[in-house]
């Protein structure tokens, strides 16, 4: 590619300006179109700011030179332009499409009333900065809160309600919480923390019907029968990727925008990236891999041509702000071992840590940390060099304890 080509980016999230500003280092401008009024801002903090820890300019991320606010109704692959909702069209010679994801919303009874697509007042999906906005000003000591939702979002979003003083009950359908995360025992250590919080959490436990009353939110209703009163409902029920843009187009679209090494999509002149793409076979919907996409394109695109993706070994981090101490957490990798797996697992209940790694074939194949992490970035690395461990077992042991050089 020349310099001089122009490359459009759809979508001002955290990979959308960060191959951007990227491409701007390198020399090969970007005009990045987004549709949300706000600063691009990084959506791993939007916990942090409805617990009022962070306000929303702390969590601003520098925006480029050229940033466009417009909503993209259309792509023209012939013409290699996209259509505005306001009617500009935009000519571009390669397009990146870094339109995220949407929160998916379960189908309760009465989400929505017929026809509709606003949600009763009251209800908030968890995913953009109005979203985040509107909870805080919702949000007041002694609101009653129920988190639908049990997973990573859930998780953050119960503890920040809570920390704001609201009653919060979290509903989680699976047995128990962070379970695509984490094994039983690190789940039983964020139960801990959110009971200390005041949180009152039902697993196993689905919710089929929110009541309104004069369209705002009363009560939910689990499948059982039981009802809980609610001023507030929190749906933190996961993400899909935004590929309708794409799909529209006619590019090819599976569980996301289907991308190759140099993350391609069907349309030699159309990439994607982050949390709407899906390279061999995964969608990531995480921060890590975002990242990592927007700067290996953004060397594509500036001619590195050696350039390539070939996937992200991610590692899920979270930590939780109580009203006395943090509580901080690390997963990666496989934290369930299988038949003939070595597991390695140091517990300490009064500090309140546990470690736990999983190896198979002398190589670190995933491991779980709670508490004090000083031990997960040489943990991490040992993982994602997929390199053989000591048969002696020693300096995996040394890993384990040595709460240094993290």
């Amino acid at each position: 590619m020349t310099s001089n080509t122009r490359v459009v980016v759809i979508g001002a999230g955290l990979a959308g300006v960060r191959l951007a500003r990227r491409l701007g280092e390198l020399g090969t401008p970007a005009l990045l179109v987004g549709e949300e009024e706000h600063r691009p801002y990084n959506r791993v903090l939007l916990a942090e700011v409805l617990a009022g820890r962070y306000s929303p300019e702390v969590i601003a991320l520098p925006a480029p030179a050229e940033l466009t606010r417009a909503r993209v109704i259309g792509i023209d692959r012939a013409r290699r332009t996209v259509e505005c909702a306001d009617g500009s069209v935009i000519a571009y010679d390669r397009l990146v499409l870094a339109t995220g994801s949407n929160p998916v919303l379960p189908p309760l009874r009465g989400l929505f009333s017929a026809g509709g697509h606003e949600l009763p007042e009251g209800v908030h999906a968890f995913r953009t900065m109005d979203d985040c906005l509107g909870l805080s000003k919702a949000v007041r000591p002694g609101v009653r809160a129920v988190v639908i939702g049990g997973g990573l979002l859930g998780v953050s979003a119960a503890r920040a309600l809570a920390v704001r003083g609201a009653q919060v009950v979290l509903a989680q359908q699976a047995e128990r919480l962070m379970e695509r995360q984490l094994d039983p025992n690190a789940s039983k250590l964020v139960l801990r923390h959110l009971k200390d919080l005041g949180v009152e959490v039902h697993t196993e436990c689905r919710v089929r019907d929110v009541r309104c009353v004069g369209g705002a939110v009363r009560s939910v209703e689990m499948s059982d029968g039981y009802a809980l009163d609610a001023d507030l409902v929190v749906l933190a029920c996961g993400i899909h990727p935004r590929a309708g843009l794409a799909q529209d187009a006619g590019l090819a679209v599976r569980k996301g925008i289907v991308v190759d090494d140099e993350l391609r999509t069907s349309d030699p002149y159309i990439h994607a990236i982050g949390d709407c793409a899906q390279h061999d076979g995964t969608v990531y919907g995480l921060a890590a891999p975002a990242l990592e996409q927007a700067d290996v394109l953004a060397e594509l695109l500036a001619g590195r041509a050696d350039s390539r993706y070939t996937g992200t070994r991610s590692l899920t981090r979270l930590t939780l702000t109580g009203q006395d101490s943090p509580f901080d957490l690390a997963a990666f990798g496989e934290t369930e071992p299988r038949p003939g797996d070595d597991v390695v697992q140091l517990t300490d209940a009064t500090r309140g840590t546990y470690r736990k790694v999983v190896v198979r074939d002398d190589r670190l194949v995933g491991g779980v940390l709670v508490g004090e992490l000083g031990t997960v970035g040489a943990l991490a690395r040992a993982w994602e060099g997929a390199e053989p461990l000591p048969s002696d077992g020693g300096p995996l042991l040394h890993l384990l304890t040595n709460d240094g050089g993290s």
